[in-house]
């Protein structure tokens, strides 16, 4: 597993995809609680047309992080420095949730660094604190499996979860092992993060996606991206939290096309 050394620890990176001369890159950033093998489902579709550029944000998988909190600053900075060690100039970026919320902190902050943006099942500020504070308190005491069954309710709807164990299986086997002090770090950036200034200095061409039944970010928080963001645009899917495994075949099509322009003008 390559590895580059960040502030605080390791990134743990794969690159899969086109080896085609002039291929532009596409970086994909997982969810709290997941690792890049999220994405398994966009590899071989995705993969026809870029090159591939997956990594475990801070603290997750096999990327390690000793502090006790993070910020989405710090893992935007991540990405650029992920960028700089494999010497790419620019990129397409597709996030969801927390990767959704760096996107966009790097959509503002690093504009020249992002092509075009993919926002998915996220929200410029997702509460209450409370909330975070809960989780943090739960995943040290408890550990996070003692999270997961919650959590994967929210992640698919039911239906999917009954009948589709061989997609929810590995997901949830992902919040089983998660380290604790990462998760927490993470929750940390999500309790304290508000994006929501953020939004009008974004200047990627920008699809955001929406699960129609998504408890945790909700088609209204993709609407109020769509409004904040310049150029932005949206897709709506028939799924939950992880619209990309619970929806894939719509997800692979409708974000595709996007990031090939194929309605561009």
């Amino acid at each position: 597993m390559p590895m580059i050394d960040v502030p605080g620890g390791q990134l743990n990176y794969r690159i899969d995809g086109t080896t085609r001369a002039g291929a532009k890159t596409l970086v994909f950033s997982n969810s709290l609680g997941t690792t890049l093998d999220m994405w398994d489902a966009q590899v071989a579709p995705f993969g026809e047309h870029f090159r591939l550029l997956r990594y475990d944000t801070r603290g997750h998988g096999a990327s390690s992080n000793v502090n006790s909190s993070t910020s989405f600053a710090e893992l935007g900075e991540d990405v650029v420095r992920l960028l700089d060690h494999l010497k790419i100039g620019s990129a397409h970026f597709v996030g969801l949730s927390m990767g959704g919320m760096t996107g966009m902190w790097l959509g503002a902050h690093k504009a020249a660094r992002i092509e075009r943006l993919v926002l998915c099942n996220t929200a410029a500020m997702i509460g209450p604190a409370s909330l975070w504070d809960t989780r943090i308190a739960a995943a040290m005491q408890s550990g996070v499996h003692s999270l997961a069954p919650a959590v994967i309710a929210r992640w698919f709807t039911a239906g999917f979860v009954a009948g589709n164990p061989a997609a929810v299986k590995p997901i949830e086997s992902m919040l089983l092992v998660a380290n604790a002090t990462g998760y927490a770090a993470s929750c940390t950036a999500l309790r304290d993060a508000d994006l929501r200034a953020d939004l009008a200095h974004i200047g990627a061409t920008t699809l955001v996606v929406a699960g129609t039944h998504d408890p945790a970010t909700t088609v209204e928080d993709a609407k109020a991206l769509v409004a904040a963001i310049r150029d932005a645009r949206m897709l709506e899917l028939d799924a939950a939290h992880l619209s990309n495994i619970e929806a894939s075949a719509a997800f692979n099509a409708g974000v595709l096309e996007f990031l090939l322009g194929v309605r561009d003008g």
